[in-house]
């Protein structure tokens, strides 16, 4: 591949969508979408009676009001500063609002800064990469199923149904040293993201997944998702946000 192949530009065109699922009456989940500076996220609240959905929002509209600063390690700079500040927020809401109950997010997360992508991430909302036909989870549970299977205390046949599926160890708002996960990595045309919330692919399985992100229309993949996962008895939010490269029509007027 030679330098002028490499440094070609990329559009990245994308879909989103939530819904609450088959059995919760609020929905929880909430997601951002916003490719004119190259950043999509996912948020999954918990905390019950409408604390949950407020987590969510706040990790969400923090990051939304976020402006493309110049250098990669700025934006990553800014995108941590903020999740830490929502931290602090939620820790506060909890003391004044629901004295002390813990009220928190997950969040994941995908930054796109030219040839180089970013995902930062707490808790089991995940990102996936589907490129030449293989899909690859780039975000790590941070779950107690997660760190069983990831220390041999059990094997992938017993976390399916593990009775701790549920638990995270780490989220927005739970704690007072939040820790961030983060993972760069290069970007290609063809390239197609999935940012979800656990209720996604707690109800469809890999393959169905791979089903759905073959094509070039976002709309219909995060549709489709949904749809599968709905069928499937979804019992939890189902929130899906798809991101594909293709040709950028600056390469057209270039040549």
């Amino acid at each position: 591949m030679n330098d002028i192949t490499v440094r070609r530009p990329i559009l990245w065109v994308c879909s989103s969508a939530t819904n609450v699922g088959t059995v919760r009456k609020v929905n929880e989940d909430a997601l951002l979408e916003r490719p004119e500076i190259g950043l999509w996220s996912v948020a999954d609240g918990m905390g019950g009676h409408d604390a949950g959905n407020v987590a969510s929002r706040m990790v969400v509209e923090s990051l939304g009001d976020l402006q493309k600063p110049e250098g990669l390690s700025d934006y990553v700079t800014s995108i941590e500063n903020s999740i830490l500040d929502t931290n602090q927020r939620l820790l506060e809401y909890s003391e004044i609002m629901l004295d002390g109950r813990i009220v928190g997010s997950t969040v994941v997360g995908l930054m796109i800064y030219g040839q180089m992508g970013v995902c930062f991430w707490m808790g089991d909302s995940r990102l996936y990469r589907y490129r030449r036909q293989e899909l690859v989870q780039l975000s790590r549970d941070h779950s107690q199923v997660s760190e069983l299977l990831q220390s041999g205390a059990i094997t992938e046949a017993e976390a399916v149904n593990h009775p701790e599926s549920n638990v995270i160890t780490r989220a927005v708002g739970t704690s007072d040293e939040p820790y961030i996960d983060l993972d760069i990595f290069d970007v290609q045309i063809g390239d197609t993201f999935l940012l979800c919330s656990d209720g996604l692919y707690n109800a469809v399985d890999k393959e169905t997944i791979i089903g759905h992100l073959n094509g070039n229309d976002t709309g219909a993949m995060v549709s489709g998702l949904i749809d599968s996962a709905l069928k499937n008895g979804a019992s939890d939010n189902v929130t899906v946000v798809a991101i594909k490269g293709v040709h950028h029509p600056q390469q057209k007027n270039a040549a």
